[in-house]
């Protein structure tokens, strides 16, 4: 079954404003949210659904992405959104669900089956360059990072302001009369505990950063400034919560022999006046080796030839681009007395003078065959 687009979920224009976003997802969230549906199992899907609508839609970077790409845009694992939990949803925007700003807190506040703030660590963002070579075939890197985890012998007590919900209601008269608000504890920020014993080393939220090893796993056919999210190699959250994410950019290094055109890649090939006119059988790097091809005769400086499949990867699995070969006719700057003689009487020869037909390509052509 395919997605729905994510404008139509929360019923917003192509155009509309973060306000709008937001104020549009405020209301599918309150008339789907659990604790309003207990044991509904579509109204839990439709909360989601939104959520995950919302996370793209409010993020000016994913939604450009989802702008020109659509969901093909976040299809890989690692890239974008989908299958996101309750746990996802609740510590990720916790701006909507959290804290003394939240906008459920009035239409659920104080109920038995209010939902427990769940914390999220902070996400860590590192740079990692890969060749052409590995855009090509895919590569896992190894590398070391420093992140935050929980300290060893730190010991807790339930806060006992909110006794361990991390929430205080507060009740405030109005015009319209009492109104019961639950707002974040401000002895313990939320966590419903309080930390009484940790090494001098943790912070104060017990917390000690540490060096850790991890593998990436980085698929071929990732593009320059690609972002690739690893979920839960984040810092931890303190006390308990869900770890945060790791954010990888990608940076794809320039390859001294080939260009890169999205899944195409381009060589320079320069060649001899005898090799372009009597043809011949020349060598062609590529990235996964060699590979050889038959030049014929009289073939013109600016010919483009063309290998299917020997270019990179689709991000999106759609196979492989092209090997564009670009020749180029190599002029001696230094030549022998015979050389010069045998130029000289050739000059004026009828088959060295230019005589393009209709085959003979402009530039303007080349340049429309090379994007088709």
């Amino acid at each position: 079954m395919s997605k729905r687009d994510y404008y139509e979920i929360l019923g917003v224009s192509k155009n509309a404003s973060e306000s709008e976003i937001k104020k549009a997802y405020r209301k599918i969230a309150i008339q789907f949210h659990p604790d309003k549906n207990p044991d509904n199992k579509e109204a839990e899907s439709k909360f989601k659904e939104a959520a995950e609508a919302y996370e793209i839609l409010s993020n000016k970077e994913k939604r450009a992405r989802y702008d020109q790409f659509g969901h093909s845009g976040f299809n890989n694992q690692g890239f974008g959104g989908g299958g996101m939990s309750m746990d996802d949803i609740f510590s990720q925007f916790g701006d909507i669900f959290g804290g003394g700003d939240n906008p459920f807190e009035s239409f659920f506040g104080g109920g038995g089956s209010r939902r427990q703030r769940v914390y999220k660590g902070s996400n860590l963002r590192i740079k990692i360059e890969v060749t052409l070579e590995d855009v090509m075939n895919g590569v896992t890197k190894k590398i070391k990072i420093k992140k935050l985890t929980k300290a060893e012998n730190v010991e807790y007590e339930t806060c006992s302001h909110c006794n361990g919900s991390g929430q205080i209601t507060k009740i405030s008269s109005t015009i319209l009369g009492r109104i019961q608000q639950s707002v974040t504890c401000n002895y313990c920020g939320g966590y419903g505990k309080i930390i009484t014993k940790k090494p001098k080393e943790a912070d104060s939220n017990g917390m000690i950063k540490n060096d850790h090893q991890i593998e990436i796993k980085i698929p071929g056919g990732v593009e320059d400034g690609m972002q690739l999210k690893l979920n839960g190699q984040g810092n931890e959250a303190p006390f308990q919560g869900v770890n945060g994410d790791l954010i990888v950019l990608i940076s794809v290094k320039e390859n001294d022999i080939f260009i890169r055109d999205g899944s195409n890649i381009h060589h320079e090939k320069f060649i001899s006046f005898a090799q372009a006119a009597l043809g011949d059988k020349i060598e062609i790097p590529t990235l996964n080796g060699k590979a050889k091809i038959t030049l014929e005769k009289g073939t013109h400086s600016g010919k483009i030839l063309r290998l299917k499949g020997k270019g990179l990867p689709n991000i999106n699995n759609y196979g492989n681009g092209d090997l564009l070969i670009h020749i180029n006719l190599w002029t001696p700057q230094n030549l022998s007395k015979s050389e010069i003689v045998f130029l000289e009487k050739s000059k004026n020869s009828e088959n060295f003078k230019p005589q393009p037909d209709k085959n003979s390509k402009s530039f303007f052509d080349k340049v429309k065959e090379i994007f088709r």
